[in-house]
Formats: C-alpha cells, sequence, structure tokens
C-alpha cells in the first residue's frame, strides 16, 4: 500500500482529483550540527609542514604551535612517538582546542583520538585513576590481523524449490520447506553448491541475482555483493543508477583473505570483564574493570604482536582544562607515562601560575613541576585583528552568513577588542536579526542591536562594579580590576562608579567612536 504523502515541486501541476485544488511544495534539508569546531578539517599543513594561507582547512594564525603540532602528527602517524606529553599554554580563546581538532581531523579514522575534560574525572561513578585508566586504554588501538577462507565468484545461476515436508522444522513455517542450488564460477572453473534455508535467506536479503559477484565467509557464511559482473553490463533490466561493474574474479574459487579488524583495549576490556561480551560495549556505562583482567589482556597482546598477530597504534588522549585535575591523577599521569603501551598525551589549560587542585602551592599552568618537566611546551598567541577577521569570514561561512564587509570588519573589532567567543556568538544572533527585517545579509545596524542585547564579560563586569551593593553575597576586592574593570579603566574601584559605561561605551575605557553611525 503506498503512502497518500505526495512532495511536488514548484513547477508541477496539482492532479485534478486533489480535495481543495491546492499543492503542498516542501522543501526537504539535511539537518546538520554546527559546533564550535566543526570548520576544523585538520592543521592546514603543506607537506614541508609549513602552514599554507587563506586559512587552510578551517585554521587561521597559530602558525607556530601549528607547526610544532604537525612534527607530532608526522611522528604519531610514523609509529616513531609514544608515552610522549604536550602542553598547549595560551590564553583563552587562542585556538588550543581548534589545535587538538585539527591533529584528530588529521590523523583519520584509524588513529583514536580521545577527548575529555579535566572535571569529567570527578563526575564519573569510579575512582579518578579508573577513569583515567579507561581514557588511556581507549586511546590506544590494536591492529588485528586475521585469516579467513572465503568463496568468492560470479553468480551463474541461483535454484530454489520449495517442498512440502512433514519434519520439525517444517511445520513451524507451515509445512513448507527451502531447498536449493547455487552456481558460482570463475575464468578458470566452475561449481555448483547445495544451499540451506540460512543460505536462501541470507542471498535474499542481500538481493544477489545472476550476474553478481560476491563473497562468502565459510566460517560465518556472511555474504558480501562486490558488484556487478562486466559481462552481464548490457542487462539494462537488472541495472541502477549505483550499479557497480567489476572483474569476474580469476582462479581457485576458495581464497584465503587477510581481514584487518581495528579495536582499542578498552573494547577487548570490557568484552572480556562482562558476561554479555561485546554487547557491554553499548550498554553505557562499563564500570571498573579489574586490574587482573588488563595484565592478561596486555599479555595475549604482547604474544600477539610477537607471532604477527597484531600491531599496536598509539592514539592520542587529549584532556582539555588539565588544570582540574588534582595532585593524585597527575601522580597516575606521571606513572602512566613510563608504559610500553601508553599513548600520545595531549593537554591543555589557560592557567598562569595557579594553585594546583587540593593543594597550596603554585605551579605554572597549575602543573606540578615533574610532570612539567615531561611536557613538551607549544604556547598559543593572541590572534591579531587580521586573524579575527579570517575566522570569523570562515564562521559565517560554515554557520550560512552573508554578511557585508562594512560589518564584518566593525565584528572583528568587536572581537580585538573583547574576545574573539564573544564575536562569534554574535554572528547567528545578527543573522537572526537581518532575517527578521527581512534582509539578506547582515548589516551593521544588525551587529549594533545584537551589541546592544547581549553583554560581554568586560560590559557585565563594569556593570556589576557599579551596583555591587545591590547584589546579594558581594564581595568586592581588587582582582575585579583583571577584568578590565578597574582603576585606570574608566570605573574607580571602591569610592563609587564612575558614570562611564552607562551609555553604551565599549569595555575597558576604550569607547567605540560612532562614526556615520557604523559603530555600536
Amino acid at each position: 500500500m503506498s503512502s497518500g504523502i505526495k512532495l511536488s515541486s514548484p513547477g508541477e501541476s496539482t492532479p485534478a482529483g486533489v480535495a481543495g485544488g491546492v499543492a503542498t511544495v516542501r522543501e526537504l534539508t539535511r539537518l546538520e550540527r554546527i559546533g564550535a569546531h566543526s570548520h576544523i578539517r585538520g592543521l592546514g599543513l603543506d607537506d614541508s609542514l609549513d602552514p599554507r594561507k587563506g586559512g587552510s582547512q578551517g585554521m587561521v594564525g597559530q602558525a607556530g604551535a601549528r607547526r610544532a603540532v604537525g612534527v607530532i602528527y608526522r611522528m604519531i602517524n610514523e609509529g616513531k612517538i609514544g608515552g610522549r606529553a604536550i602542553l598547549l599554554a595560551g590564553k583563552p580563546g587562542t585556538g588550543k582546542t581548534a589545535i587538538a581538532m585539527g591533529l584528530a581531523q588529521q590523523l583519520g579514522e584509524d588513529t583514536p583520538f580521545t577527548t575529555m575534560s579535566g572535571s569529567e574525572v570527578f563526575s564519573l561513578e569510579m575512582s579518578k585513576t579508573e577513569a583515567l585508566t579507561q581514557a588511556l586504554r581507549k586511546s590506544i588501538g590494536i591492529r588485528i590481523l586475521e585469516e579467513t577462507e572465503v568463496m568468492e565468484g560470479e553468480v551463474v545461476e541461483i535454484q530454489i524449490d520449495t517442498s512440502f515436508s512433514s519434519g520439525e522444522k517444517a511445520k513451524s513455517k507451515g509445512g513448507m520447506e527451502k531447498t536449493g542450488r547455487l552456481t558460482l564460477c570463475t575464468t578458470d572453473m566452475e561449481t555448483v553448491y547445495d544451499l540451506g534455508t540460512k543460505m536462501i535467506d541470507a542471498l535474499s536479503k542481500e538481493k544477489v541475482t545472476a550476474g553478481d559477484v560476491i563473497t562468502i565467509d565459510k566460517a560465518s557464511g556472511k555474504i558480501t555483493k562486490l558488484g556487478r559482473s562486466f559481462s552481464r553490463s548490457r542487462d539494462y533490466d537488472a541495472m541502477g543508477s549505483s550499479t557497480r561493474f567489476v572483474q569476474c574474479p580469476e582462479g581457485e574459487l576458495q581464497k584465503r583473505k587477510e581481514v584487518v579488524h581495528n579495536v582499542s583495549l578498552h573494547e577487548i576490556d570490557v568484552i572480556n570483564s562482562r558476561q554479555q561480551g561485546f554487547l557491554a560495549l553499548f550498554a553505557g556505562d562499563t564500570g571498573e574493570i579489574k586490574g587482573e583482567v588488563r595484565e592478561q589482556i596486555d599479555a595475549k597482546v604482547v604474544e600477539w604482536r610477537e607471532e604477527g598477530r597484531a600491531k599496536i597504534v598509539p592514539g592520542v588522549l587529549f584532556i582539555d582544562e588539565v588544570h582540574m585535575l588534582d595532585m593524585e591523577c597527575f601522580s597516575f599521569l606521571n606513572r602512566a607515562l613510563e608504559s610500553d603501551m601508553a599513548p600520545v598525551l595531549v593537554i591543555a589549560t589557560n592557567r598562569g601560575i595557579a594553585k594546583i587542585r587540593g593543594t597550596e602551592y603554585k605551579s605554572p599552568h597549575g602543573i606540578p613541576l615533574d610532570l612539567l618537566d615531561r611536557l613538551m611546551i607549544v604556547s598559543t598567541e593572541p590572534y591579531t585583528h587580521e586573524e579575527v577577521l579570517k575566522i570569523l569570514s570562515v564562521r559565517c561561512e560554515e554557520e550560512d552568513v552573508e554578511m557585508a564587509d562594512d560589518a564584518m570588519e566593525l565584528l572583528a573589532r568587536i572581537g580585538t577588542e573583547t574576545s574573539l567567543r564573544y564575536a562569534i556568538h554574535i554572528i547567528i544572533a545578527a543573522s537572526l536579526a537581518a532575517e527578521k527585517r527581512k534582509a539578506a545579509e547582515v548589516e551593521i545596524e544588525d551587529i549594533k542591536r545584537v551589541y546592544r542585547l547581549f553583554v560581554d564579560v568586560k560590559r557585565s563586569t563594569q556593570y556589576l562594579m557599579e551596583y555591587n551593593k545591590e547584589f546579594m553575597f558581594n564581595e568586592l576586592d581588587d582582582e575585579a580590576g583583571l577584568y578590565g574593570a578597574g582603576t585606570g579603566d574608566g570605573i574607580e574601584s571602591e569610592d563609587g562608579a564612575s558614570k562611564k559605561g552607562k551609555d553604551g561605551a565599549s569595555p575597558a575605557g576604550k569607547d567605540v567612536e560612532m562614526k556615520d553611525e557604523s559603530t555600536p
């Protein structure tokens, strides 16, 4: 029975039998999630590890940091690095996470890449060291090589017979029993095989017909359709728009093929520690895994590697906001990096001289000195005005927003004086404002409107400084100046707030000049 809904194109006439005589036209669009780093496609480096110009692969600026991470990428790709740790350190909004995401995209799907935040360790229902152990083992890939026997050939004929039978199996299927014969051939030979009920069902499921080239796994009975034989290229009735033509196989029908399985150490741990086997991977929280299980698995993996049946692929574990870890976690990471099967650890932080969590000791980046000594530190620098302009242009393209050149220039100026993240957030809001007034592109007035509606951190802090006595549980101290709202930025620190800033002035005492109504 066909569906009663029809999607008609704008130029298609309405059938006379449709009630009301009105054709409903609906446009089907593919929905995509746009994230903060969805525009990143790689590191944007050429073969000599020099950054390409023009925002290649979504990366803009940070040439030195990208070049350094490019060296790390090449070492990971060649399998020459493991148990090393890299620290991405810089101010907030300088592209640390973007560089890590670019590294993940560059490595591809075959190299494990695990991402986590430092605070996740304390929110899971397991010990901190167990959470880190699972993250580390997720980042270590095992490439298992397995030889299997398959039958590969072109289907000459499929003959299926249905007969009545009084057997137990036939009774469960209404007294009907299926038998059949399959004729396969190569360029050198032809063989006929008897088919059982399961094989007949598998052939029907794959819609195998005469002229198809298929492979049958002898161990599991799995059937894979490779394509259609070139000898049937003129059989137009059995062809479709997506038909793929392949050559008829040569040699013997039965062959031995090498199959590669890519799994992580953590997946092997879960399969061997739960009664459900591999189904435990879909259960979500896997809980804590005993150390004895991991020791046995490690010994087996080493045995497979010595026999040439498996290859270890060291991946990458990326921990963002690493300053949220405490002394126990840092000590564990110190020890874990000395393991034979340790991944590459990439951590990122935006802290300066800060206290190590849970202690009163201060250290650079909030990381203990003994771990800092192991790190290869890559610094990120603040973006220039031209780089901010280019990043905003890339984000507008990613979010499918048309913006006038003068509006883009103004938005880049706002991003330079406030923060890049604030400017990126304005893009989609300004697009909605332009859409409301039925404009084709975002103009300066849309940027101005959104700028007045949503304040940045500095203007918000300025407001708090002016009206601090009216807020509950207020603790005003000299550190408010760190947000651009202290003495010397047009705001008095304690004796009373300056009137500056109430009329929409720019943060940090830098008034944005109103020229031809072109700036907020």
